[in-house]
């Protein structure tokens, strides 16, 4: 890591202005109801948000204009992936300045740190852009609430807005009818990707057509980490077996995670190829991820906690 993105580091972990982290999402459930005219898929997902995430920081520009930098594990496979143009952090600065009458950005320094995996069911294009608004809305006195700040994410597209907040929800609709948790406990996980893309459009282009039935009543509150265990083996995650379909590899990530002695559910996040895997703390989650890494020295493997509502 170069000298710049360690001191954004550095400045994030002792709570300084001008960084908003953009954490990764994790669909413990996805349920995907069916298809309607437009296209579009009705879907029910249980999401919650990992301590794990990418990083984006602001600084001043001395030569009047606003730039993006990308550093990080995975600012190659971002570049690579994704035109400039596309970059989701880029179109929100843009949507935000649009919708607050500005002609031009104040002159800034953006600089994301991608430590998220690209195309891995994480959601972490959509955490950067959420966190973008966040930061520049906050930076650049733009007085707007969450309610504002929702309509833009909104337009950037539906995981967009889960992002913002961060926070445990249930999303259901084509993805933008949240409706936010209270009583879901902090799990200890360990996230896995094999490092192969999986396109999400592909995948649901690769899923049967069908009338599938929505996601288990849930507590009004979790009251322990094993019942939300209880209820996950009710529930399903429906882009599973069109990922696999997609790219064989997709599959690995959880049956490597649920393969560990001390795992207690496994399951593939949104689209894949990424997984999740629930243990009963953080120091067995650890222990796993150490062992993973080393079963699997390709793969990105870490140990993360999910923040609790």
């Amino acid at each position: 890591m170069d000298a710049l993105a360690k001191a954004i580091e550095d400045a994030i972990s002792e709570g300084a202005p001008g960084s908003e982290l953009a954490y990764a999402k994790i669909n413990l459930a996805l349920h995907v109801l069916g298809r309607r005219t437009d296209g579009y898929h009705q879907i029910e997902s249980l999401v919650v948000f990992a301590d794990y995430a990418d990083i984006v920081s602001t600084l001043p520009s001395d030569d009047g204009r606003m730039h993006l930098s990308v550093r990080g594990p995975f600012a190659a496979k971002l570049k690579e992936g994704t035109p400039p143009a596309d970059n989701l952090a880029i179109r929100a600065a843009a949507e935000l300045m649009r919708v607050a009458g500005r002609r031009a950005p104040p002159p800034a320094w953006v600089t994301l740190v991608k430590r998220i995996p690209v195309a891995a069911g994480l959601g972490g294009g959509s955490a950067d852009a959420a966190a973008t608004i966040r930061l520049l809305a906050r930076e650049w006195n733009l007085g707007m609430s969450e309610a504002d700040m929702q309509r833009i994410c909104l337009r950037l597209g539906a995981d967009v807005a889960m992002c913002l907040a961060s926070r445990p929800l249930v999303a259901r609709g084509i993805g933008e009818q949240l409706t936010q948790m209270t009583g879901m406990p902090a799990l200890p996980i360990v996230i896995a990707h094999p490092g192969v893309a999986v396109s999400t459009r592909d995948v649901f282009n690769a899923l049967a057509a069908a009338e599938r039935t929505p996601m288990p009543p849930m507590p009004a509150k979790f009251t322990s980490l094993l019942e939300v265990i209880f209820w996950l083996r009710q529930a399903r995650n429906d882009l599973a077996e069109p990922a696999a379909a997609v790219n064989k590899a997709a599959a690995s990530a959880a049956k490597a995670i649920m393969r560990d002695p001390d795992c207690l559910f496994a399951r593939m996040s949104g689209s894949g190829a990424a997984a999740f895997g629930i243990f009963v703390t953080l120091d067995a989650a650890e222990r796993a991820a150490v062992r993973l890494r080393d079963a699997r020295p390709n793969w990105f493997v870490t140990a993360a906690m999910t923040l609790a509502s």
